[in-house]
């Protein structure tokens, strides 16, 4: 079952501790305050009591500083298409995610796309959520952390020289 962290026991620490840890194939999610807490072991959700912008900055800031990671972004599809006048200040948080996120890949997947991503991977490796106080739908940003060192086109010439080595 997931571990629920208060805001008292520090997020940010709880954040840098984990970035450290962490590695490619492990995720950390900025959700919103509705987001639901996850049963899987591999899922750790803590709350932030924070608004969602400046989770999102630390968060970037922290993958930004490391060496060992890099992210893939994952932005819910449903976002782009939310109305302002069912969801007041959606218009304002897409322009400054779009602002947060300028030099990131990032993908836009229906929600339950990623979500069925997060739970398989969270069956092998540790996912970290953190929950701020937005109150906005379809505004969670999930970080799929993957290797700052080393990348596919590096992968498929290590797999090809195996494979000419095999072959020889």
């Amino acid at each position: 079952m997931s571990d629920i962290a208060s805001a008292a026991t520090g997020w940010e620490e709880r954040l840098s501790a984990l970035l450290t840890l962490f590695g490619h194939r492990n995720w950390i999610v900025v959700a919103d305050a509705a987001y639901p807490a996850q049963a899987s072991a591999g899922i750790e959700t803590i709350v932030a009591s924070a608004d969602q912008v400046s989770v999102l900055r630390k968060i970037l800031d922290g993958i930004g500083a490391s060496k060992h990671v890099r992210a893939r972004v994952y932005l819910d599809d449903e976002l782009s298409f939310v109305p302002e006048l069912d969801a007041p200040g959606v218009v304002n948080y897409r322009a400054e995610l779009d602002v947060l996120l300028a030099g990131f890949a990032s993908c836009r997947l229906p929600h339950e796309q990623i979500i069925a991503r997060l739970d398989q991977s969270a069956q092998v490796f540790r996912i970290l959520i953190i929950k701020t106080d937005m109150t906005i739908p379809y505004t969670s940003v999930f970080f799929e952390l993957d290797c700052g060192y080393w990348n596919a086109e590096a992968e498929r010439r290590l797999h090809e020289a195996i494979l000419k080595a095999r072959a020889e």
